[in-house]
């Protein structure tokens, strides 16, 4: 339910780091949407307001969350069962699309940003944690040791966090020219949410054109399903910029991801856990790493539990000396050997290094028992300039294209 404030009131917000921020909200111009009373029938979020998340706020099975461009969405801070986010259940939908000029932007209540910017006046990436995230389930195939599951970070108690079906053209709704910014705070020991999680997605959904800035722990997760994701970036994320679990049998096409000093793996690959069993698809890729004189980088990516999929065109540049990529186990260097994972023309760029993993048998390793795997490394390349990749032009609407960070 939806609540126009009639005075100017005071918000004290807790931050990663527990210190508490206050500032003025102006009533007039916000909305607060509380997340004790769902979203259960069809509504819609202009773009002449500032909706405020207040704790979890789910859409219903038969409920669609419209979102019109420009709009943007402030969430309250808070940790574990307090979080804000906004969850899409099973059976729900969200039409969430902006424009390259009017984007759809979800930020923290801290972040100053107003009607018409793209740019926060206050907020760099250093801020992470700040909220929750924004999470889509659906009734598509997962590897599990049920049918359908409960998504992390959402209480067991609560049945909206339950995802996975049979109907793999399940239709969740669409997202385009969507930011999610600073978002990712603790849920539960070790457990933070991510920028945007799809669980059980169907390809009936769309995604495309999609920003996710600070977040503390990995950008885009995929549990399982089928969607397809074109046109992502992810800048300065805690953990993995791109992590994939459960049998995920889509396509992520044209993505980037730039690190910053927090930041783990570009990606991170896990195999299905159950005895379903399906490949997902990425291709043309940009990942750009980070390092201190060569040093204190991130990973360029590691494949374990039996990781099954088809990765091609990657770029990456400015990882570290000892950044590397992995086979980790025996069940993932043998699909490698059996092509179950399959790696085509990934370029390297190590231009800025002295030292350390500076040729690609130095980068990519069989880290299993058996070892052996990568003894083919034709697929890979040391460069100085890309041929392969993401195009960046499509991301020149983003929050990190305008700082620079692509150039």
């Amino acid at each position: 339910m939806l609540y126009a404030a009639a005075a100017v009131f005071t918000l004290t917000t807790s931050c990663d780091d527990d210190d508490k921020t206050t500032r003025q909200v102006t009533p007039s111009n916000v909305v607060i949407v509380k997340g004790s009373e769902p979203i259960t029938s069809n509504t819609t979020w202009g773009s002449d307001k500032i909706y405020q998340l207040s704790g979890r706020v789910t859409v219903e099975a038969g409920a669609t969350l419209t979102i019109e461009a420009g709009t943007i969405i402030k969430a309250e801070g808070g940790r574990e069962a307090n979080a804000s986010a906004l969850v899409i259940a099973r059976g729900a939908k969200i039409m969430a699309n902006g424009t390259p000029i009017e984007p759809i932007i979800f930020t923290s209540v801290l972040d100053e940003i107003e009607f018409g910017e793209t740019v926060s006046p206050n907020m760099d990436p250093s801020f992470a944690g700040l909220w929750g995230g924004v999470v889509i389930l659906g009734n598509a195939t997962i590897s599990a040791d049920a049918a359908s599951v409960q998504i992390e970070g959402i209480p067991p108690s609560d049945a909206n966090g339950l995802y996975g079906g049979t109907d793999d053209a399940d239709n969740s709704g669409e997202m385009s020219y969507v930011s999610i910014r600073h978002g990712g705070t603790l849920i539960g020991e070790g457990n933070e949410l991510n920028g945007l999680t799809l669980g059980g997605v169907g390809n009936g959904t769309k995604i495309e054109n999609i920003e996710i800035v600070s977040n503390k722990d990995d950008g885009l997760e995929c549990f399982g399903g089928t969607v397809n994701v074109s046109n992502i970036i992810v800048w300065g994320q805690g953990d993995d910029a791109f992590d994939i679990d459960q049998a995920y049998a889509g396509t992520i096409n044209n993505f980037v991801g730039v690190a910053n000093a927090n930041s783990d793996h570009a990606l991170e690959v896990d195999g299905p856990e159950g005895t379903y069993l399906a490949g997902f698809v990425m291709t043309n890729g940009t990942l750009i790493g980070y390092n201190d004189g060569g040093v204190d980088g991130g990973e360029y990516a590691d494949f374990r539990d039996g990781a099954m999929g088809a990765i091609s065109g990657l770029y990456f540049a400015n990882f570290s000396e000892d950044s590397d990529a992995e086979l980790d186990d025996d069940a993932t260097s043998t699909n490698y050997m059996n092509a179950d994972l399959v790696f085509t023309n990934w370029e390297f760029n190590v231009d800025h290094l002295t030292a350390g993993n500076m040729t690609v048998a130095d980068i990519l390793k069989d880290k299993s028992a058996q070892g052996g795997a990568l003894s083919d490394l034709s697929f890979a390349s040391v460069v100085t300039s890309p041929t392969v990749g993401a195009n960046l032009a499509d991301f020149s609407w983003t929050w990190t294209a305008q700082s620079g960070k692509l150039n």
